[in-house]
């Protein structure tokens, strides 16, 4: 074994010494993969320290064989619903196949040869973050071809409160897959066993699944992401804000994609010379990125740059109505992705008929309720309360 080691990271200035991904406890996976095929499933978040997962597996003599890359691809460049391309790995030669292209599951043939499947991204504890997505679908290909899957676990940075309402059947899509809320409070490893053994995969099939928990992390913990998670949430002031802001893709507003603070700002052209958006910016494309909304145009909205995170602990469904109340024509408010980032029709509805934030959080309660009782079953770690 090359390298085994006790990584010490830097991660916006605080130095961690306690909580780790499993990725950093070599010494409990590398045993799954000795002598086999290996497929990773991967991304720029999948790191040991300051070393991608891949380098550290060939370094240790696993054979990695096919690369597996979600949204944004294996280097996390591309722009978000931006198609990625196969291609092949520049620095180890070995084909990376997009997992957001022409399929977002891998065929049979894309996963013939593999031995074992080691699955590794950091996710942002959002039902709508679509890493969670393309795991479900690594889960269905290793289910039906038979081939043993490992997760290697990663601390989830809004695993600390639960929010949202859970999602319908009538609206999953690829940005909402299982019966969970917004905000799920649960790691991908801890969500993988849900999804497992409530038979949430295709025809009610298992794979062969292995968990390796994190180190040391609990759900009270405010885990601090090493490296972006995706080009537009490029720091911690995003991650947070996120849960909320992205209910605004479902609208007319701009979230500050393709500007210097994206999820961390809102606007429309619309509010200009409303003294209640006096923020303004402009998206603009850059690095050959697809085109953002609102392009070119000056956008008047809110700028939550200096909004104090540290006690956020519920989705501020008062922004939404807020900036609802204050757009007009209202039959243009919500797009048709509103009802899947939400996961209901009835959202939409209750902020058009004038309910209160409180009227609409108690509407979730008994799903959230439901969901938490279930949640427990899987948790592998303390939780919150």
């Amino acid at each position: 074994m090359k390298r085994l080691l006790t990584f010490v990271f830097v991660i916006f200035g605080y130095v961690s010494y306690t909580q780790k991904p499993a990725a950093e406890d070599l010494i409990r996976y590398l045993s799954h993969a000795e002598g086999k095929k290996v497929g990773l499933t991967a991304n720029h978040t999948t790191l040991v320290g300051n070393v991608h997962l891949l380098d550290i597996l060939l370094e240790n003599n696993v054979n990695v064989v096919k690369i597996y890359a979600p949204e944004h691809g294996f280097r996390g460049v591309a722009g978000a619903g931006e198609t990625v391309s196969h291609s092949k790995d520049e620095k180890t030669g070995i084909p990376v196949i997009s997992l957001y292209g022409n399929n977002k599951k891998p065929t049979k043939a894309q996963v013939d040869g593999i031995d074992c499947m080691i699955f590794d991204i950091q996710d942002v504890g959002t039902r709508f973050y679509t890493y969670l997505s393309t795991m479900h679908y690594i889960m269905e290909a290793c289910a039906e071809n038979d081939i043993p899957l490992l997760v290697l676990d990663r601390p989830n940075p809004n695993g600390f409160y639960i929010d949202g309402p859970v999602l319908e059947s009538s609206c999953k899509s690829f940005v909402g897959m299982h019966k969970i809320p917004v905000v799920h409070g649960m790691t991908l490893g801890e969500l993988a066993l849900m999804i497992n053994s409530e038979k949430w995969l295709a025809e009610g099939r298992e794979c062969k699944l292995t968990v390796i928990p994190c180190v040391e992390y609990t759900h009270k913990s405010k885990y601090q992401l090493p490296v972006p998670p995706s080009p537009n949430l490029p720091d911690m002031q995003s991650v947070y804000l996120y849960p909320t802001l992205c209910f605004f893709e479902g609208s007319p507003l701009s979230v500050g994609r393709g500007s210097d603070f994206p999820f961390k700002v809102i606007g429309h052209p619309y509010f200009k010379g409303n003294k209640n958006y006096s923020f303004s910016f402009i998206p603009k494309t850059s690095d050959g990125k697809i085109k953002p909304l609102l392009e070119g145009q000056v956008c008047y909205g809110k700028d939550f740059r200096n909004f104090n995170t540290a006690n956020i602990n519920e989705i501020n469904l008062d922004w939404i109505i807020d900036v609802y109340n204050d757009y007009s024509p209202k039959n243009d408010f919500f797009k048709p992705v509103f009802p899947k980032l939400a996961g209901n029709n009835i959202l939409q509805k209750q902020i058009a008929e004038g309910k209160t934030a409180a009227e609409i959080r108690q509407s979730w309660q008994k799903d959230l309720d439901e969901f938490k009782i279930k949640r427990k079953k899987y948790l592998l770690y303390p939780d919150f309360y």
